[in-house]
């Protein structure tokens, strides 16, 4: 595994192994998820039922899945779709729809920890599975907060570690052994799958996250935890 003891190497890393599978992306996820991700992506989503127009930020977009679901939940609303990874923007663009979410949905190529859009833009900011990859954690819930606005809801939608004295080892396993060599043979990379599971295993605690998003100025922070507690939804609420 790559050193990535700086943020800088951090992103570096992240970018490439991102960039080699993007071609695949959509295809492991379902796959490897028993295309549980979907629920999880549309529970997300609909946290946000409150907000079924104006602009919603997707950050780390990847191939733009959660702003596709973003756009089909709510006809009126449009979604700026920001990754610092290229290769998966474009993989995500050319697999849109030809309906109107093309033209509702805006892919731009930015970094998550200086967000490029105007401060108080957005009703509502998603997050799913990218904020493990930020290399520097604070500052970018510090921007999610900023381009908020007033009442403005953050939804982090990130893999969790079950409790569960049944679940735990049985998805330790999976996530450890199972779903790099099965993501490895499909993708061509297996490096990337492995950085997955590390990077999940050493991602902050639940209470230790909802901190960091009141120290990044939520003047609310709570979580609800799906399927055994696999993933979990942070939410944030900015005054």
């Amino acid at each position: 595994m790559n050193d990535m003891q700086s943020p800088d190497a951090k992103k570096k890393f992240v970018r490439e192994k991102f960039s080699s599978i993007s071609g695949r992306y959509d295809l492991l996820n379902s796959l490897l998820s028993l295309q549980i991700d979907r629920y999880w992506r549309w529970r997300t989503t609909r946290l946000l039922r409150a907000f079924p127009d104006g602009w919603v930020l997707d950050l780390c977009a990847g191939t733009l899945p959660l702003a596709l679901e973003l756009t089909r939940q709510a006809e009126a609303r449009r979604v700026l779709a920001v990754d610092f990874c290229e290769d998966m923007l474009r993989a995500g663009a050319r697999a849109l729809p030809d309906d109107n979410r093309r033209d509702r949905i805006v892919p731009v190529c930015g970094d998550g920890e200086v967000i490029p859009a105007p401060s108080g833009m957005f009703w509502g900011c998603t997050v799913a599975f990218g904020v493990r990859n930020l290399s520097r954690t604070l500052q970018g819930l510090r921007e999610m907060h900023r381009i908020l606005r007033p009442a403005g809801k953050l939804l982090i939608l990130e893999f969790s570690r079950p409790t569960n004295p049944i679940v735990a080892p049985i998805y330790t396993f999976y996530l450890n052994r199972v779903l790099p060599a099965i993501a490895g043979l499909i993708s061509g990379d297996k490096e990337a799958y492995q950085y997955l599971a590390s990077s999940i295993a050493a991602f902050y605690e639940p209470e230790e996250l909802l901190t960091m998003m009141r120290d990044a100025g939520f003047a609310t922070a709570t979580r609800l935890p799906l399927t055994f507690g696999i993933v979990s939804i942070y939410i944030g609420i900015k005054e």
